[in-house]
C-alpha cells in the first residue's frame, strides 16, 4: 500500500488521486494511460467529502491497474 499526503484545501481530492498514481509509475500526471474521468466521476469525487456535510468514509475504485482508497481526511492509498 503506498500512502499519499492528505490534500489540503487548495488540493482535490480527484487531483490528490491522480498525483499519486503518476508518483507511484513514476510518470506525469498528464501522461498517465487513463483519464480519471473514464473511471469515476471526478467532481462526486471531490464534493463527496467536502463542506461540513462530511460524516467520513471511504470510497474505493480501480484506476490505472491500482486499486485506489480515498478517505475523507484527504489520504489516498494505493495497492497494486
Amino acid at each position: 500500500m503506498c500512502p499519499s499526503s492528505p490534500t489540503s484545501s487548495n488540493n482535490a481530492l480527484s487531483t490528490a488521486v491522480i498525483e499519486a498514481v503518476a508518483k507511484e509509475m513514476d510518470g506525469d500526471p498528464t501522461e498517465l494511460p487513463e483519464q480519471l474521468y473514464d473511471v469515476i466521476d471526478s467532481d462526486a469525487l471531490d464534493s463527496l467529502f467536502t463542506g461540513g456535510n462530511s460524516m467520513g468514509g471511504t470510497v474505493t475504485f480501480a484506476y490505472c491497474g491500482y486499486t485506489v482508497t480515498a478517505t475523507a481526511d484527504g489520504d489516498v492509498t494505493l495497492e497494486e
